[in-house]
């Protein structure tokens, strides 16, 4: 019956990071980063096991609602703006954050604690009624998505027809009626689809979001990821709820995800991409292909150079490479999450030997950071070299090795026909994390779209799969199960091959072109060639 809800804001915060069986790796470290000093939203996060209760149970306690309020009400007045007023509303982010890290595999919901009202005073305060509307069609996609069970294919299909009628190319240039049609739209799907209208009331929205997060947790998703990876299913994910702060406010805003070090060589250079005008799933999620950090520095200097000196004190702090996500809101930066970044044996070895050097860790530290399952991943797969291959394209190394095996289009299929013994390659338009059971069948992974820190970058990564993302040539046709590069078509069963060293490449297997047959040898750095399949 002890304390379930922890508060943090104004510099200090009820935990630490030693807290993460209590509060989840994210709520723990957006505990530890205010105590730190470092620039974070104001906040609270639910205890884990009010997770398992309530999946036991089937419901909350009182005593739980009671804290709920109490804390949202210290966070209006931190803030000082109120959930639900029509003339300062409150929105908040409600983020998922289990003990152990499983990056995408449950949910967030951005933007929470709009209606009506409140999209009227958020285009009135921040003068720029086309990102009030755009947070609101954001909010009502991805609340009715994993609340409501409304495909967000229904709503991409929306999004995307809103685009061609507009004649642009990306949702950033889509103007204020453009979105406002596109809300009306929206709840028009909801209520055709669930029969009921979108919730209006931000205390509903905000107790459906967290019991959402609280059901994610036994997603099939979620379920597959444990399993891979041996987590524990007692553990359930605590949920925070953090003050929303906006990177898609203007050309002085922005989004991003980067590590203190790169995660597939180890290098110690800060690695990761960012978006101006758009927020944190726009990255994540590979909707949009971001830009390189390192562009940061001239379209942000200001934020650049704070994110800089906060990243070398995070890493610093925590004796590790971290994985930070964070915001720009109008010039000013703001840490929305740091975790233990994921990263490849290969970089796993050098970063643990660097740090040896450095004085951050001992040498019996080093050895413990390098899991032994890990280590044959230095054994990745490569193109051999005797084979002179064209590629037809190229994208971004987000993950490296090679492989060859028949293009598949979607999750089911991959795992099916792994199951019957084939090499498959999973290929998609950009993964989600309900792709995930997918790439652990396939033996590597195309996207058309995302960059190096989208879904499937961070995945493959993990578990030292190939991977190719952001290969901007590739149009991929689902309806017809295939995709066409450069005057090329692959249907589905075709085979590819797949470089995702500093190369980068694709090419595509077959007697009519020959590039590389089925049969063709991928070595093994420090081995002999072995066959592909």
């Amino acid at each position: 019956m002890g304390q379930s809800v922890f508060f943090f804001g104004n510099g200090t915060a009820e935990g630490t990071r030693d807290m993460t069986n209590v509060l989840g790796g994210k709520g723990a470290n957006l505990a530890e980063m205010t105590n730190l000093g470092v620039p974070v939203p104001p906040g609270f996060t639910i205890a884990c096991g009010e997770c398992i209760e309530y999946l036991t149970s089937g419901k909350y306690s009182d005593k739980l609602r009671a804290e709920v309020e109490g804390n949202v009400a210290r966070l209006e007045e931190t803030s000082g703006k109120k959930l639900g007023d029509p003339r300062n509303p409150l929105l908040v982010s409600v983020r998922s954050g289990a003990p152990v890290s499983m990056p995408g595999m449950m949910e967030t919901i951005l933007n929470l604690g709009l209606n009506d009202r409140a999209v009227v005073a958020l285009a009135e305060q921040s003068q720029n009624p086309r990102f009030a509307y755009d947070s609101f069609r954001r909010f009502i996609q991805m609340y009715s998505s994993v609340v409501l069970g409304v495909s967000t294919h229904d709503f991409e299909h929306l999004l995307k027809a809103k685009r061609m009628t507009a004649g642009v190319q990306t949702d950033a240039e889509l103007g204020e009626n453009d979105l406002r049609n596109l809300v009306e739209e929206y709840r028009a799907l909801v209520g055709n689809r669930t029969g009921s209208d979108f919730p209006r009331d931000p205390v509903v929205q905000l107790w459906g979001a967290i019991e959402a997060v609280w059901k994610s947790w036994t997603q099939k998703k979620a379920k597959d990821y444990r399993k891979v990876n041996g987590i524990p299913e007692t553990l359930g994910t605590a949920v925070s709820v953090v003050a929303m702060v906006f990177g898609n406010l203007g050309d002085d805003s922005g989004t991003g995800v980067a590590f203190t070090r790169n995660p597939s060589t180890g290098e110690k250079r800060f690695y990761g991409e960012f978006l101006v005008n758009a927020q944190g799933e726009d990255v994540v999620a590979g909707l949009r292909t971001p830009l390189d950090i390192d562009e940061m520095a001239e379209q942000l200097p200001g934020a650049y150079k704070e994110l800089m000196a906060t990243q070398e004190r995070l890493e610093q702090h925590y004796r590790d490479m971290q994985d930070v996500e964070f915001t720009v809101e109008l010039g000013k930066l703001y840490l929305l999450q740091t975790r233990t970044g994921k990263r490849t044996a290969a970089a796993a070895v050098r970063i643990a030997r660097d740090m040896v050097s450095e004085g951050l860790i001992d040498e019996v530290e080093a050895v413990r950071r390098v899991p032994a399952g890990q280590l044959d991943q230095l054994l990745h797969p490569i193109i051999d070299p005797s084979i002179r291959a064209t590629p037809l394209c190229s994208g971004l190394p987000a993950s490296p090795g090679a492989a060859s095996g028949r293009a598949v289009f979607d999750p089911d299929t991959a795992e099916q026909r792994a199951q019957a013994g084939e090499n498959v390659i999973l290929v998609r338009d950009e993964t989600t994390p309900e792709d995930f059971r997918g790439i652990v069948a396939a033996r590597a992974v195309l996207t058309a779209r995302g960059g190096m820190t989208s879904h499937a970058a961070v995945v493959a990564r993990g578990m030292g799969k190939c991977a190719v993302v952001g290969c901007k040539d590739i149009e991929v046709d689902l309806e017809h199960r295939s995709f066409s590069v450069n005057g090329t078509r692959i249907a589905e069963g075709d085979w590819l091959t797949l470089d995702g060293a500093e190369r980068n490449t694709l090419s595509i297997s077959g007697a009519a072109l020959s590039v590389i047959r089925p049969a063709a040898r991928l070595g093994r750095r420090g081995s002999q060639a072995a066959g592909a399949r």
